[in-house]
């Protein structure tokens, strides 16, 4: 059964530090996007209002307002003029992930990342291989795309279709188009292209990823002297091309790149332990 369980991209690290601590990253992950989706469904489920609102924009208590800044700027887009409390909702969470990095919210907070992780495990665990080449620069194009759609129609356009907002509206009303898009980002990571939606064509990863391009918080490959040329960084990333230069380089050990998730894969499934959580303080260059 622990065989069924463990991931092939980890089994040298269970092997070789266990099975909790090759998943600690995973199962605290895990954790953080239950708590934020529960903090939601609370309320419309057993009628505890801690949080109001969707991912997009929401009220916790009675004094905290918290809106996306890519959705605020997808108003401005439109031609709305954000209320104050909004937009100062919107500036403290850029600001929260120009500390913690953009992506951060792709790995810790986004639901529809268990969808997308689980497409992921099962084609490791069937064997499947197709994998139709995509570019990941076509994220960016869709990000600029939602904003023209944005601006041409006066609305906030992508949460039409967002997989987020959808998948939350279909845990509370049930049976509809949420499920159907939903179902649809799984087989498109299944069947058709690895990490197809994350990696390469949500644009709201995309937004993110151009915030955290000067986050504080960053992933080290602190130990890369120690690195075996085993693959299971490469294999676990949602973005692999990230690693290269911290782990191959001779430059700074810290992943610099915005794409980056920080969501510890590396670190979990490393068996020498190569890799660790840092920051832009701690990720001098080693001297030679």
């Amino acid at each position: 059964m622990i065989g069924w369980l463990v991931s092939e991209n980890r089994r040298l690290s269970v092997q070789a530090r266990g099975l909790l601590r090759s998943h600690k990253w995973w199962l605290l992950r895990r954790s953080s996007q239950v708590l934020v989706l529960g903090l939601f469904m609370l309320g419309p489920w057993l009628g505890i209002w801690i949080a109001r609102g969707n991912f997009g924009a929401s009220r916790i208590g009675d004094m905290l307002t918290l809106a996306d800044p890519y959705v605020l700027l997808q108003g401005i887009a439109g031609g709305t003029s954000p209320a104050m409390p909004v937009a100062i909702g919107a500036a403290t969470v850029a600001l929260a992930y120009l500390v913690l990095g953009g992506r951060a919210y792709c790995g810790w907070v986004c639901p529809v990342n268990v969808v997308t992780d689980t497409a992921f495990w099962l084609r490791e665990k069937t064997g499947l291989t197709r994998d139709r080449k995509l570019d990941r620069r076509a994220r960016l194009a869709i990000l600029a795309g939602t904003l023209l759609a944005s601006a041409v129609t006066g609305t906030v356009a992508w949460e039409f279709v967002n997989p987020v907002s959808l998948l939350q509206r279909a845990l509370i009303g049930g049976i509809g188009l949420g499920w159907a898009i939903i179902a649809a980002v799984f087989l498109l990571d299944l069947f058709v292209s690895r990490r197809a939606w994350c990696s390469h064509l949500c644009p709201v990863g995309a937004f993110y990823g151009v915030i955290g391009r000067g986050s504080v918080v960053r992933v080290s490959a602190a130990r890369r002297d120690a690195c075996t040329d085993c693959g299971a960084c490469f294999n676990i990333c949602p973005e692999p091309h990230v690693i290269v230069p911290a782990l191959k380089g001779q430059g700074s050990p810290l992943i610099l790149s915005g794409d980056c998730q920080n969501c510890g894969g590396c670190i979990d499934a490393c068996p020498v332990s190569v890799f660790r959580m840092s920051s832009r303080a701690q990720g001098r260059t080693p001297r030679p």
